[in-house]
């Protein structure tokens, strides 16, 4: 029997498809799907199923000295039990053995992981196959040509495994001990995500210094023939243009000069033809910057793109690459668009050009391609939208690279009026060229009507505008990703999961990211004592060494050797500063908190967490002041920088996905509760009849609304209503129930209102219509992700309540663990 190896699950099942015709069935093995046809069998892993640590001796943070995990053993043990006592039991009966895990250093490594596993219950020959897309032509030719394992592109992978676990650990280890911040709320630190953080926190701290100049522009509207377009007074400046004014009393001498003119007059007209050549074709960093444009976050593009690659529809996502390899055929492959929609027709005209040349990028490696679409066409329907958008997007690159450059013609007019000068450009596009199956491009032109020297223009209006400097921008996702490729920081693999990264560990906040308090506290405390570890430098020298080792130019063990020399360094320097480290993160945790001054006792406002697991806001006086206010039961609280102008009180932001909400002030939101009476509906459904309970409109002080009965505690009966928004009882009455209908009005303005009708009928409805009978009752889950969630031994809503999210995100690809939680919280409801 031939055993063959897959990374996952979905790409086992999509080659059993291709090298059996179609006829692969499958079986379970320990809830592991095996896919058999003839004498094969198949079976994917899920990822990683064997993990690096430490021995248990070392898991006691409190008895273990985080210094001394730097020398300490790394064992290897399954993480994945169930896969792998069925690899081992498939290894048994297998004559020969072929790994298709992905190719690269990760895939490598978990080949070898698979390798060791086969080895150790057999000595049959085992063999490697790689590829680049997952279609039929390109899977069945790796099979036809198999090769050996690269041991050392496994040996730079599993360096990188022992690296990031010993820094990782002793570091986090160290600062939590320090600041006492164990359990849940342990301080992460790790060999990528801390440079990546000081790279976000430099941003911020350039934005914060920032000391905007004032200075004023004037704009005049000039007009020929009613034709009427901008032209922006400059100035020369020591050789060079200026717009902008720095000093007001000039700002406004000009604009009087301006302003007391009717016409003006046209000085020099110069035009030129530019060139605008078509895209390079899409590496890691380009494709996740490109779908960062249509709103994608990098997890997000990442995981889509590796699910259309799994599916065959586009090659390996995980590339450097910027230059198509001399095999693929560009007319070729878009023959293969030709008759379908909506790509038919840009095909067409694309090879009725005279040469089909692709553009080509500065990276060019022979490991994988550049991200293209593979000719194998999809069915829009089994796409989701965002699907179907990612890979239209990728189509669509392809399309840019092998299309026309654009060409425009750009138009200078300066004209001047009493000594004034006056500029206007203007650009308008010849051909479109590569615009024309790429619209991501802005291809907007600007209108300057044709005018010759010595032509007068009617001045129209004439502007003065006040504005200030502004401080450099926040860095976006794509824009870090792309700063961290320049520095040397991650992989094309690891990079937007390090930001993922930094996001569910509460360092950063929105997008483009913002530091929170405490990644603020963490930088600052390792540039004071110990900045090795927030060093791009030092990340980037060990990136360099892991590639080394997968060239074959240095050994894993040299490689982590000298991590751990430059650990023992950092720890040099942070054992004489514990104190001083433990008592900066604490101050700043403790601000990242804070919302606040006590109205009782003047003391500090926190945001607390009950032993129940619930927040709320309680006094730093406590126990000798008690007084405290609830937050909503839903998210996680986030203080914001935005002020309560009422009670000089920091706004508060519920993280709950894509629940998440801003509750505002807690003391405004308690207040306007107490403030507010309940307001009488109807009699309660359960006890109004014998108890005399009434149904009202409740304001709580935690922020949320709902219809409960008066009787409450003795009659817990309650209807949710909307947090935002005005409620407005109707005089129109439910026939069924006998309750008023409810409208939802958002400010004086609304014409639309939300028509909620009777509450109970409306929570009946919600009921009815959330009920989850199936998976794909729930939202995000279409058949196809219902079907590889199946494969995951996920065969019901009940099966999903139990499951471990972290486990299915790594078996399930394009589900991540917050979606697994997301969907488990909607079944709760």
């Amino acid at each position: 029997m031939q055993l063959i190896i897959t990374e996952k699950d979905n790409a086992a099942r999509r080659i059993a498809e291709i090298l059996s015709d179609g006829g692969a069935e499958a079986e379970r093995r320990n809830g592991v799907n095996v896919y058999k046809w003839g004498g094969k069998r198949c079976v994917g892993l899920s990822g990683h199923v064997v993990g690096v640590d430490f021995p248990p001796e070392y898991n006691d943070w409190r008895d273990v000295q985080p210094v001394e995990l730097i020398d300490a053993d790394i064992v290897k043990s399954p993480t994945k039990e169930n896969i792998v006592a069925t690899l081992r039991s498939l290894s048994r009966e297998a004559d020969e053995a072929v790994i298709a895990t992905d190719y690269d250093r990760e895939g490598e490594l978990i080949g070898k992981e698979a390798y060791e596993l086969i080895r150790e219950e057999t000595d049959v020959p085992i063999q490697r196959v790689r590829f680049s897309s997952i279609t039929e032509n390109e899977v069945k030719q790796a099979f036809g040509n198999p090769d050996d394992l690269d041991f050392d592109l496994a040996a730079a992978g599993e360096a990188r495994q022992i690296i990031d676990l010993i820094w990782g650990a002793a570091l986090t280890r160290f600062l939590s001990l320090s600041a006492r911040q164990l359990g849940e709320d342990f301080i992460s630190v790790g060999r990528v995500q801390s440079p990546t953080l000081k790279l976000i926190v430099d941003r911020e701290r350039e934005i914060e210094a920032f000391d905007p100049e004032d200075y004023w522009e004037i704009a005049t509207q000039l007009v020929k023939n009613g034709s009427g377009f901008e032209a922006q007074y400059f100035y020369d400046d020591d050789g060079s243009e200026a717009e902008r004014i720095w000093e007001e009393a000039e700002a406004d001498r000009v604009f009087e000069r301006l302003s007391g003119q009717e016409a003006a007059t046209v000085s020099s007209v110069r035009r030129r033809t530019r060139t605008d050549a078509p895209p390079a074709p899409f590496n890691t960093t380009a494709f996740i910057q490109a779908a960062s444009s249509l709103g994608y976050s990098a997890q997000r593009a990442m995981s889509i793109a590796e699910e259309l690659y799994t599916a065959g529809y586009v090659t390996y996502p995980r590339t450097d690459n910027t230059v198509y390899p001399d095999d693929l055929d560009p007319e070729e492959l878009l023959d293969d668009f030709v008759s379908t929609s909506p790509f038919g027709d840009d095909a067409m005209a694309l090879l009725e050009q005279d040469d089909v040349e692709p553009t080509r990028g500065e990276t060019e490696s022979t490991d994988h391609p550049p991200i293209h679409p593979t000719g194998e066409f999809p069915d829009r329907n089994n796409l989701s939208e965002d699907e179907w958008e990612v890979y239209e997007l990728i189509v669509r690159r392809f399309f840019a690279t092998v299309a026309e450059p654009a060409t425009w013609e750009h138009l200078r007019v300066v004209a001047e009026a009493d000594g004034a000068q006056l500029k206007a450009n203007g650009k308008r596009l010849l051909e479109a060229g590569y615009h024309d199956v790429y619209p991501y491009s802005s291809a907007s032109e600007t209108h300057v009507p044709d005018v010759e020297e010595g032509e007068q223009l009617r001045i129209d209006d004439v502007e003065l505008a006040a504005k200030q400097t502004q401080p450099p921008r926040r860095y976006g996702q794509s824009r870090l990703i792309s700063k961290m490729e320049e520095m040397g920081i991650g992989t094309k693999a690891t990079r937007h999961g390090t930001l993922e990264k930094l996001y569910d560990r509460g360092y950063i906040d929105g997008d483009p990211p913002q530091p929170t308090a405490l990644a603020k506290a963490v930088v600052d405390a390792a540039e004071a004592f110990a900045d090795l570890i927030v060093s791009e430098e030092m990340t980037a020298q060990l990136e360099a060494d892991m590639t080394a080792i997968a060239n074959g130019e240095a050994t894993l063990d040299d490689v982590t050797d000298e991590s751990r020399e430059m650990l023992e360094r950092v720890f040099e320097e942070l054992h004489e500063s514990r104190e001083e480290v433990g008592e900066h993160l604490q101050e700043s945790l403790k601000a990242d908190r804070t919302i606040g001054s006590c109205p009782e006792c003047g003391e500090d406002l926190l945001i607390r967490r009950s032993r129940h697991g619930s927040y709320f806001v309680g006094c730093d006086g406590y126990p000798d002041c008690q007084y405290t206010l609830p937050l909503p039961s839903t998210g996680e609280p986030l203080v914001l920088d935005e002020t309560c102008e009422d009670h000089d009180t920091k706004r508060v932001k519920m993280l709950a996905g894509s629940d998440t909400f801003v509750h505002g002030c807690p003391r405004c939101q308690a207040e306007a509760a107490d403030e507010s009476e309940d307001e009488v509906i109807g009699e309660c459904p359960e006890c109004g009849s014998e108890e005399g309970g009434e149904l009202a409109i409740k304001h709580l002080r935690s922020g949320s609304r709902l219809v409960g009965c008066t009787r409450y505690p003795d009659c817990d009966y309650s209807l949710p209503l909307p947090r935002r928004g005005d409620i407005v009882v109707q005089a129109e009455t439910c026939d069924e129930h006998d309750l008023p209908h409810i409208h939802i009005v958002d400010g004086e303005d609304d014409d639309d209102p939300w028509e909620l009708g009777c509450p109970i009928c409306n929570y009946e409805e919600y009921q009815a219509r959330n009920a989850v009978e199936d998976l794909e009752d729930l939202s995000g889950v279409g058949s196809k992700t219902a079907e590889k969630l199946s494969a995951a031994g996920v065969d019901s809503p009940d099966d999903l309540a139990t499951v471990e999210p972290d486990a299915v995100a790594e078996q399930v690809q394009g589900v991540s663990a917050d979606q697994v939680r997301e969907w488990q919280s909607d079944l709760e409801a």
